[in-house]
């Protein structure tokens, strides 16, 4: 099976979404009937009602009849990677610029601690050296899940205390890979905090502390968003880009929902870089975004 069809299978429930709903638009039986079913189609698989709407604004042009399935289905690819190919853009890693950081956010349950240890193997596989930060101190559990991590990957994991300062951490991760030279520092970063401190002024405070040892660090301000909580995913992107300045998008859980077409509006309302999905448990189950390959899977 090719990569097209792998991710076609993966994503099969949010496929099964879209073209379920575009049968019902076949046969309509007149111009205003068949595009408010397209529309509604479309927000159904999470595109979002402004980005369908759009969508099926720009798809009358040129309707005067019934639409035919394949026919319909090629033009409805076509708007979606239109929109897609915006964002398709890799995360690159130069040479020669060590440490490179990624500072890593997302709140609690998107898959973040897992999404940072499945980029650490992908960096060694490529033959760099990773040192991966355990700046969520606050969840249960989230630095020995980092641990695991880093023991199959092979990576040294900086850490604290439980409940210790997330700062202190990066401050810690940062020196320890300019010591060693090291090429890219993963760190992790609470979802939630106690209610005393608000996570959005926690994330300026570490990059400030990353600042003051790498200048232009953080290189990365990687957003993990799970497909699965459709909508709600938009607001995550508002809120962590005002406050952090998000610079990539890593889009996961992908394969357990009908949810997938948020990735459409999440492209089209921010514009930010999506680097990577996730549709599988597994280590090379993290995908670089590839624009077309998604949309021809995605419909």
């Amino acid at each position: 099976m090719g990569i097209a069809d792998r991710l076609k299978a993966r994503l099969a429930r949010t496929h099964n979404a879209i073209m379920g709903g575009l049968e019902s638009v076949l046969g309509k039986q007149s111009r205003k009937e068949s595009l408010e079913a397209l529309e509604e189609a479309l927000i159904m698989a999470d595109v979002g009602v402004k980005t369908s709407a759009e969508i099926a604004d720009r798809l009358k042009d040129g309707f005067s009849g019934f639409w035919q399935r394949e026919d319909l289905r090629d033009r409805l690819r076509e708007e979606v990677l239109t929109i897609l190919k915006d964002v398709e853009s890799p995360l690159a890693v130069p040479s020669g610029q060590a440490p490179f950081v990624i500072m890593v956010l997302g709140v609690n349950g998107v898959g973040k601690t897992t999404t940072i240890g499945k980029l650490a193997s992908r960096f060694v596989s490529e033959g760099r050296s990773v040192v991966l930060g355990a700046g969520d101190t606050f969840r249960a559990a989230a630095i020995e899940q980092l641990e695991v991590w880093g023991k199959r990957t092979g990576c040294p994991v900086i850490k604290h205390l439980h409940g210790g300062d997330p700062g202190a951490v990066a401050f810690d991760a940062v020196k320890s890979a300019m010591a060693k030279t090291t090429d890219v520092v993963i760190l992790d970063t609470a979802g939630r905090l106690h209610t005393k401190v608000n996570l959005m002024e926690e994330l300026k405070k570490i990059t400030r502390v990353i600042k003051r040892e790498i200048p232009l660090a953080p290189h990365e301000n990687l957003l993990v968003v799970d497909a699965s909580t459709g909508q709600n995913a938009l607001n995550q992107v508002k809120l962590f880009n005002e406050a952090a300045g998000v610079t990539g998008i890593a889009v996961t859980k992908l394969d357990g929902t009908a949810k997938g077409g948020i990735i459409v509006p999440i492209a089209r309302e921010f514009r930010i870089p999506i680097r990577f999905i996730g549709v599988g448990e597994g280590v090379d189950d993290l995908k670089e975004f590839n624009a077309r390959e998604f949309a021809e899977a995605l419909i």
